[in-house]
């Protein structure tokens, strides 16, 4: 697979490329054969650690398998860490590896932020890249390392490319058919799931050597990279690396933590044994928590004596929907999901008739861009209220309504609450992270903020929450199951 024949070479030099050609399909190998083990720096050091070797083995097997179905998989290997585990190590093999044995790779590596990214990812490579027997193959940079070759400098590299929600086109566009592509993730638990979308765009050429590896810390317990165990295990292998059992940690200092706060604390967990916290330092509800709610079984006389909450979330913007949702003590609906709709008055018949067929007990509307459907349903003679969200909470705790209401939902949940198994409403649930305060007010991060983020705008979470706003109580219906006159009329009349 390689062509370095821009000049005359020497015996030697024509022996190394013979022995790396051999390398194409074994990353372990590679890395024994091309680091000065036992010497200078790596004195101490006769090869990669245990877990190193094992993800290593594994992409090797992978290629192997790939070779007799041109390569239609892609490899995906997804490692979460505790500190010191030399992670940055095993990231910088594989660009050398994937550099150094087929002709014209192309890569792209990014981190959670653009100083990790300069600080220590990219120095990490640039370290291992000197080190490498073949280190005047390439010219490493500040931003990429790329072939010597001549002609092939802008095909055969892999860049350091910070990433930005505004523009993601770096992902997009790494396409190299019939060759190799390698993109890495470090600290991934914190890039952004857009770009983790994105990325998945470079993945469809065919018999092409793709390899997908994403590092880091597990730090949060939702977004893509903590789904890699969960709702797509199928695709990715995972590893999670104990850093007391790491051959490079400082065992003194991780005493020292697990002293200080516990092995079974979040902190350990995240920082020590590569395990996902129960909850994310900074997020609302757990996953835990949902978990056991998503899809629970209720039974009729768990629920049925209580007051039934119609609640509607408009749309904010385009790419939003209008939900329209049910809460019956600790049962939960969603009943209609209707894209962004500025016709209040049709709207507002539809949450009518949805009222009288569900003989709800009370209509809760969020202000925001509900005033007109309110409107429309006063002129029916229809009770409904309305909550503004940035209104002042009836608990001191909580910075705002919106923060008390996902605060009674937080409570209802861990009390027995069953929601429905909709993945989106689950996401949606599980995404709001608080914001920090000194003066220890709850502050929910706003949808802007979210969706800035990438994360989805909650209007499904909304409307359970909306539900916690009021006490509602439960009407005394007539023969016909209906509560009075009000009932009458579901037609908007502007007389």
């Amino acid at each position: 697979m390689l062509n370095r024949q821009e000049a005359p070479i020497s015996n030697e030099e024509n022996e190394l490329l013979e022995d790396i050609a051999g390398f194409e399909l074994d990353p372990y190998g590679y890395v024994l054969y091309a680091y000065p083990w036992g010497e200078d720096d790596l004195a101490d050091y006769d090869g990669p650690d245990v877990w190193q070797t094992s993800v290593l083995l594994d992409i090797g097997e992978k290629l192997q398998k790939g070779l007799l179905s041109n390569f239609q998989e892609v490899i995906r290997e997804a490692v979460a860490s505790g500190h010191g585990v030399g992670k940055s190590a095993l990231v910088s093999w594989l660009v050398n590896w994937a550099m150094d044995t087929h002709e014209d790779t192309r890569g792209v590596i990014t981190a959670n932020t653009d100083t990790q990214l300069r600080t220590k990812t990219w120095p990490e490579i640039q370290k291992w890249s000197r080190m490498r027997i073949t280190a005047h193959w390439t010219e490493v940079t500040a931003t990429a390392i790329y072939s010597r070759t001549p002609g092939h400098e802008s095909n055969w590299r892999i860049d350091a490319v910070p990433w930005s929600i505004a523009k993601p086109e770096a992902f997009a566009g790494l396409h190299n058919k019939g060759k190799r592509i390698l993109m890495i993730f470090d600290e991934a638990s914190t890039v952004d799931d857009k770009i983790w979308e994105v990325a998945e765009g470079a993945m469809t050429d065919e018999n092409t050597q793709i390899i997908w590896c994403v590092f880091g810390n597990p730090t949060r317990n939702i977004g893509r990279f903590r789904e890699c165990w969960r709702k797509f295990k199928k695709l990715w292998k995972t590893w999670q690396v104990d850093s007391r059992e790491a051959r490079m940690s400082n065992k003194h200092l991780i005493q020292e933590w697990i002293d200080t706060h516990g092995i079974d604390s979040d902190f350990i967990k995240i920082r020590v044994r590569g395990m996902f916290p129960v909850i994310s330092a900074r997020q609302f509800i757990s996953a835990e928590d949902v978990d056991k709610a998503y899809g629970r079984h209720l039974r009729k006389d768990q629920y049925s004596f209580a007051p039934k909450i119609l609640t509607v979330d408009p749309a904010w913007d385009g790419d939003d929907d209008l939900v329209i949702a049910i809460r019956q003590g600790l049962a939960f609906r969603i009943l209609r999901v209707i894209p962004k709709n500025d016709n209040d008055i049709q709207i507002a018949n539809i949450v009518a008739l949805l009222e009288d067929e569900e003989q709800a007990d009370g209509v809760i509307i969020d202000f925001g861009y509900g005033t007109g459907i309110k409107s429309a349903g006063d002129t029916m003679g229809r009770k409904w209220v309305l909550v503004k969200f940035s209104s002042s909470s009836p608990d001191p705790g909580y910075l705002n309504m919106r923060a008390y209401i996902w605060g009674r939902m937080k409570s209802w949940i861990k009390e027995g609450g069953a929601i429905p198994e909709d993945s989106g409403l689950y996401d949606e649930i599980v995404s709001p992270e608080t914001v920090p305060r000194t003066d220890g007010i709850i502050q929910l991060e706003s949808k802007k903020d979210m969706k800035a983020k990438g994360l989805p705008s909650p209007n499904k979470a909304d409307a359970l929450a909306l539900s916690f706003a009021y006490e509602i109580k439960k009407k005394e219906r007539g023969p016909a199951g209906r509560s009075g006159a009000r009932y009458a009329n579901t037609e908007y009349s502007p007389i």
